[in-house]
C-alpha cells in the first residue's frame, strides 16, 4: 500500500484546511484503519485522529476534538483530515498512516505511512 498525503499549506489562525490521503495498491475499501499523526519541530510525532475500516468509528486527540474530523471515502481510496479553527500550535508536518487491524492511537501499530504534508498556522 502506498499513501500519498496532500493539502498542506499556510493558513491564518482560525482558518481551515483539508488534508487528503490517497491509497494505492491493495484494495483500500474496508481493509485498513486510517490515522493521521503530526510532528511539530523539535517534538515527537503525536496522534491526531483515526477512523475505523468502515468509517463507523472515529477517535480524536483531545487537542483537536471538536475542531478536526476524519472522514473517509472508500470508493475513492481516500481519507481526509478536515481541520477547522486552526491554531498556531497545530503547525506541524502531518502524516497519514494505515493499520491492518484495530483502531489505535499508537504509531507503532500502523503498517504504512505517507510522506507527510506541512501545515503552518500563522498567528
Amino acid at each position: 500500500v502506498q499513501l500519498q498525503a496532500s493539502g498542506g499549506g499556510l493558513v491564518q489562525a482560525g482558518g481551515s484546511l483539508r488534508l487528503s490521503c490517497t491509497a494505492s495498491g491493495r484494495t483500500f475499501s474496508s481493509s485498513y484503519v486510517m490515522g493521521w499523526f503530526r510532528q511539530a519541530p523539535g517534538k515527537e510525532r503525536e496522534f491526531v485522529a483515526a477512523i475505523s475500516k468502515s468509517g463507523g468509528s472515529t477517535f480524536y486527540a483531545d487537542s483537536v476534538k471538536g475542531r478536526f474530523t476524519i472522514p473517509r471515502d472508500n470508493a475513492k481510496n481516500t481519507v481526509y483530515l478536515q481541520m477547522n479553527s486552526l491554531k498556531p500550535e497545530d503547525t506541524a508536518v502531518y502524516y497519514c498512516a494505515a493499520d491492518s487491524f484495530v483502531l489505535t492511537t499508537r504509531s507503532h501499530d500502523y503498517d504504512y505511512w505517507g510522506q507527510g504534508t506541512e501545515v503552518t498556522v500563522s498567528s
